[in-house]
């Protein structure tokens, strides 16, 4: 299929043909997380059984999406973008709190979120992994912003005298992948504690990086 068929336009039982559209996506998007997520996988998808889960048809299908690395990409996308909005509205919480409190703030808002369905960490960190190197470009800038999000954090911390001033970048990168795998092991049945021990883990772990041995606040 080289390309979307074309969506029906005009009006419908009192809804626009964008309002059709916007329904009909969400449906095949919220039918991808429980045959992503879960059995039978990305890989083990089809178009066709796609398009029978969300109760449409295949039609339907290429009328919003090219293939189903689109609807993966989408929805790899759309559960990023839920775990990153509980983070800020936990930061803005969290403003104004002591580091160690804030942060804890933080990691739990992040481990809440992305724990609160374990197919939205299989599709965050199983299957979105080998796909197709457009994929991979994806992940990476995805993991990227949540690099960044800790550097600033971090980075912030320092200017308050809460941190040791450094380049934080490389920390940055090895917490987040501590982060996901710890939480994938958790999700995963491989880690014998409860989610806020591993959050409290994470917790340690991030303020080791940020008041390494010899260092004192205000220093």
């Amino acid at each position: 299929m080289a390309g979307r068929l074309r969506a029906p336009t005009g009006r419908y039982g009192g809804r626009s043909a964008e309002e059709r559209q916007a329904e009909r996506r969400r449906r095949f998007l919220e039918a991808a997380l429980r045959l992503f997520g879960d059995t039978p996988g990305y890989r083990g998808t089809t178009v066709a059984a796609l398009s029978q889960a969300a109760g449409l048809s295949t039609r339907q299908f290429y009328e919003e999406f090219r293939t189903l690395e689109d609807v993966l990409a989408a929805l790899h996308l759309e559960v990023n973008g839920w775990a990153e909005q509980a983070v800020l509205e936990a930061l803005t919480a969290a403003d104004g709190l002591p580091l160690a409190e804030r942060v804890t703030v933080l990691f739990r808002a992040y481990a809440r979120d992305v724990t609160s369905d374990p197919r939205r960490i299989r599709i965050a960190f199983v299957e979105i992994i080998g796909v197709s190197p457009r994929l991979e470009e994806q992940r990476l800038a995805r993991r990227a912003r949540w690099v960044d999000l800790i550097r600033a954090e971090a980075q912030a911390a320092a200017a308050r005298g809460e941190a040791a001033p450094r380049d934080y970048r490389l920390a940055a990168t090895a917490f987040i992948g501590s982060v996901n795998g710890l939480l994938h092991d958790w999700s995963a049945g491989w880690v014998d504690a409860t989610l806020d021990e591993v959050v409290d883990e994470l917790v340690r772990l991030l303020l080791g990086m940020l008041r390494p041995d010899g260092w004192t606040q205000g220093s």
